[in-house]
This record gives C-alpha cells, structure tokens and sequence, in this order.
C-alpha cells in the first residue's frame, strides 16, 4: 500500500513545488514508484517534470470532476520511477463546479473526490506526493482527505510561523471531521540563506516549536534549484552535483527512514 503526502501550506512562496518535484523525483531515484499530482491550478509541478501542457488530454480537474480515472490521467515521466497526474488553469473552477453538485446531489460530498479516486491506484506507488495549492479551500480539503500525511514546507524568513496555527487548526479539523488517520510527516526548512543570522534564528524557532517533527535536513535557498524547473527538470536531472541535488537526497532518505520503506 502506497503512502499518500500531501505538501501543505497556505502561503505561497515557500517551496512547496519545488520539494513536490525534487522529493519525488528522489523518491524515485531510490527505486521508489512515485506518482506525483498536481494539484494547484497554476500547474508548475506539471512544466517542472517537463509536461507539454497543450498535449494534455486528462488533467486533475478531470478527475476531480468526475471524468475519468486517475489511471486515466496520469503521465509518465522520463524521470526513474516517476509519473505525474498534471494540473491546468482550468482547475482553478473545480471549488465551484464541487459546491453546485453538493446543492444538487443529495449524497455528494465536496471533498471526496480524489480520496476515492486514489484508492483505486494506491497500491500502485510507493508514494503519491500531492503539490496543494497556496490556500485552505475544497482543492486542499480534497488532498487532506485523501492523505496519509502531510508535509509543511516553512521559510526560513521573518514571518514564518505566522499562519502555521491556521494551517495546523485546518489539519486538525481535517483529521476529526474528514481523516482521523491524518498526521503530519514532518516539517521542512526551506530556503536557508546561512549567511543571515535571521535564518538561523528561524531555525531554532521552528525546531523549539515542532521538535522531533522538523526533519534534519534543510533546503538551502539556490540559483540553481530556481532555474530547474524552466528546463521541466528535477534538480537531480538538471544539476546532480549541486548543494540542491545533496539535500533532497538526503531528505527522500529522511522520508523512507521514518516511514520504514
């Protein structure tokens, strides 16, 4: 049975994409059967991976909507071990198109969706990462239901714990109403700069807060992991040599320690 990890945060900008990508595509290089699913309309993990979108036939909102199976939908990537269910902008309407059908179908519920969409294909993976979009609407309600877990990218900048206790009362709602197997897989630190005394101190912050929870390795903030995706690779494609490369290594092994596969 495949593990299910949804990469959570409301506010944008704070990596969450880029470790979607690069954790999945470290997954696989440790010959690990990887489905990643984009689930923000903005549809970046999908040019990240390198998906033409104008050759798309199915995409996640068609899943979601009902059209087809995630089989249906899925990419195979020409990265080891690694598939892709893409998102395009028409995604950005699904919430709407969700609260119609709830209105007029007695028995629908709005954020069910990919939960019994994956449960078909989970067995399948090894790991399914989830790329959730930069809010705490239906999109994300859907992914938090259908997930084992999730993973919090944090910043490592002023502000970074603002939002977190909304993120965390969300993911605890989540987890009474919707999932009571929903836990949170760990934290992330991104986007360090060493060589500021702030980053450190957020560190320190984030570590003396979620403790044992916050894994040991840390996103550096790099040119390199920035360009990467405009060349729809993973950074372990497009530069294995870089500080980048190492540290989501390390974390895909971080990942597969602590969950025993």
């Amino acid at each position: 049975m495949g593990k299910v990890i949804s990469l959570v945060n409301q506010k944008g900008g704070v990596g969450k994409t880029t470790t979607s990508i690069n954790l999945s595509s470290s997954l696989g290089h440790f010959n690990k059967k990887v489905l990643l699913i984009d689930l923000d309309p903005q549809g970046n993990a999908t040019t990240g991976v390198g998906i033409n979108k104008g050759k798309i036939k199915y995409s996640i909102y068609d899943v979601l909507a009902g059209n087809c199976e995630i089989a249906d939908a899925t990419i195979k990537t020409k990265f080891k071990n690694l598939s892709v269910v893409p998102a395009i902008i028409n995604l950005a309407g699904i919430d709407i198109e969700l609260i119609q059908k709830e209105r007029e179908q007695e028995d629908f519920k709005k954020g069910n969706q990919l939960k019994e969409k994956l449960d078909k294909v989970v067995e399948n993976y090894d790991y399914i990462i989830i790329d959730c979009p930069p809010s705490l609407g239906i999109i994300t309600t859907n992914a938090l239901t259908a997930s084992n877990s999730v993973i919090i990218p944090v910043q490592c900048e002023f502000y970074a714990l603002e939002g977190i206790m909304q993120l965390l009362s969300t993911i605890m709602q989540a987890k009474k109403k919707l999932n009571p197997e929903l836990d949170i897989e760990g934290v992330l630190l991104t986007m360090l700069d060493p060589r500021t005394n702030l980053g450190l101190e957020v560190v320190e912050d984030i570590r003396a807060y979620f403790k044992e929870r916050v894994y040991d390795t840390i996103i550096p903030r790099l040119v390199k992991l920035s360009e990467a995706p405009s060349y729809g690779k993973p950074i372990i494609e497009y530069y294995s040599k870089s500080k980048g490369a190492t540290a989501y290594l390390m974390l895909a092994k971080e990942v597969i320690e602590r969950n025993g596969k």
